[in-house]
């Protein structure tokens, strides 16, 4: 059951990062992954970028098929009325405040590392998106406890 009092009456998220296209995406599919469809959860970016193969192969470790994902801009988005945007990006953090600046939604910010700057082998380059995907799952648990 969900301590629905922990949440502050919060049954709509967005989690937003710069290209909509690694960790925003992951942190959305995770969250969903943990709850169902008992909250709306969706992701967007400053930009749309590309849907990146290594994120993808990330949640296609934990059964999460994001290989449909298509990026997305603030601006595309369906609906803006959430009752808390969480920022994985500083770029992302001021665009959510900006969005929300008449409107009754927190913003949090999770600093949350970049793993498309790895260089290396690709097995290296995976083990940075896993570690991230770890992190997100890690603080989602924590900040939506069951």
């Amino acid at each position: 059951m969900v301590e629905f009092s922990s949440w502050n009456g919060i049954s709509s998220v967005l989690f937003a990062c710069t290209f909509n296209a690694v960790r925003s995406p992951m942190a959305a599919a995770l969250f969903q992954r943990r709850f169902g469809k008992r909250f709306y959860v969706d992701s967007a970016g400053l930009r749309a970028g590309e849907t990146d193969p290594f994120m993808v192969s990330a949640m296609t470790e934990l059964g999460v098929d994001l290989s449909r994902h298509r990026p997305k801009t603030f601006d595309e988005l369906e609906d803006t009325s959430f009752d808390l945007v969480i920022s994985l990006s500083p770029q992302a953090h001021h665009r959510a405040i900006e969005m929300v600046r008449t409107m009754a939604c927190e913003v949090e910010y999770w600093q949350t590392f970049d793993p498309t700057i790895l260089e290396g082998s690709r097995d290296a380059r995976l083990d940075g998106y896993r570690q991230v995907r770890e992190a997100l799952m890690t603080r989602i648990n924590q900040r939506f406890p069951l």
